[in-house]
């Protein structure tokens, strides 16, 4: 991979391992369609750039939260399929549905929204209507299904059907015995919605996990998120065909010597046992290095392909590297190329950082920084780097 350049914070992501990560989905899932979940900039890794490659590679739908991710869609341009799924009250859906983005409806409330849009617009709202089966978040909840699909019908050339949904709450362990009951609560409700409407409707429940690890839940559309981005969403590692996308990086700002006894950083929870030579890096928790992994010996760095040491606590703006006893060889210069965290390959990873918090890698690549302070630059099938 090139030089960070001049950037101070960069992450670069590998547009060809999101490509690769969305054939192999799509193959495991044959069969149904697949719909690369893009919310969140594409996960941290920008939603445009990645939703082409995604559709380059097979991908036939796109999945995002918001109708202003939506929107950011198809500003780009980009006409495939569009589902959003989370609207708030009083919300105006009228833009999404004047540009053929298809609408999550859970709600009666919900449903009166597309209406209004529908009437807006001139054309029917496009729906995936979502039962809740067992997560207890977004969804009908299945006393009021009966309800929901009664209101739909009573708005034929209004509101057009087009799926049935749900999430699964315990897809990361695959032989979770609630991954069977929610299937089951799913294929009634689904079942209930076609004889109702009497229209065919597609079934989409498989999140990356339930595309990994069950294909007997691919049903006609799965809906990959994590795992198109090459970070695995099983407890147990299934997949180690997956390539992680983003390489989170810096440069070597300043090389210096500090005596020994002295603390580094604020509140001095590291102090040097001996003259020591130490690297400043310029990237801190507003560019997405979490604060808590400052604790001495938690959070290490590839510098030169050495894993190193982040020392006292990381800052706003900066942390600090120990590169061992002053005098001794270390091999470091300014301006040297520091990875906080890339792919598997010996170096630090956004799972590692996942681990050391206690949290996951979803919220480790989400976490980092935007404009201006990160810049964003794409890898792809040239092998060129872009800003």
């Amino acid at each position: 991979m090139s030089t960070a350049g001049t950037a101070r914070v960069e992450a670069v992501v590998d547009l060809d391992a999101i490509r690769h990560n969305v054939r192999h989905l799509a193959g495991l899932a044959a069969g149904a369609a697949t719909m690369a979940v893009v919310k969140a900039d594409g996960y941290g890794h920008g939603a445009v750039d990645v939703a082409r490659a995604a559709l380059d590679a097979g991908a036939t739908w796109l999945g995002v939260c918001t109708v202003e991710e939506a929107g950011e869609l198809r500003d780009a341009g980009i006409t495939a399929p569009v589902l959003s799924w989370l609207h708030v009250p009083d919300e105006d859906l009228a833009p999404a549905v004047g540009r053929q983005v298809d609408l999550g409806v859970a709600s009666r409330r919900d449903l009166a929204a597309a209406v209004t849009a529908a009437h807006a617009t001139g054309r029917p709202a496009r729906v995936h209507l979502k039962i809740d089966t067992g997560l207890s978040r977004n969804g009908c909840p299945p006393a009021d299904w009966g309800d929901l699909l009664d209101a739909v019908a009573d708005h034929p050339g209004e509101v057009e059907p087009v799926a049935v949904w749900t999430h699964l709450a315990h897809a990361d362990a695959p032989a979770h015995p609630t991954i069977d009951r929610q299937a089951a609560r799913f294929d009634e409700a689904h079942a209930a919605a076609s004889a109702r409407l009497d229209r065919p409707l597609l079934a989409h429940l498989a999140n990356s996990a339930a595309t990994l690890t069950r294909p007997d839940l691919h049903r006609d559309l799965v809906r990959p998120g994590i795992a198109v981005y090459g970070l695995d969403p099983t407890d147990d590692g299934v997949a180690p065909a997956l390539r992680p996308a983003m390489t989170f990086r810096s440069r070597v700002a300043l090389l210096k010597t500090v005596a020994a006894g002295e603390g580094v950083s604020y509140g001095h929870i590291w102090t040097t046992p001996t003259d020591r030579t130490l690297a400043l890096v310029p990237a801190g928790y507003a560019d997405g290095v979490p604060r808590l992994l400052g604790a001495a010996g938690r959070l290490e760095v590839a510098i030169g392909g050495v894993r190193r040491p982040v020392v006292g606590r990381v800052c706003m703006d900066q942390v600090m590297v120990d590169l061992g006893p002053a005098g001794e060889p270390h091999g470091v210069a300014e301006g040297d190329e520091v990875v906080l965290f890339g792919p598997d390959d010996g170096g630090p990873t956004a799972a590692e950082w996942a681990g050391l918090l206690g949290t996951i890698h979803y919220e480790i690549v989400t976490g980092v920084g935007g404009r201006p302070r990160v810049r964003r630059s794409l890898t792809g099938a040239a092998g060129q780097l872009t800003a």
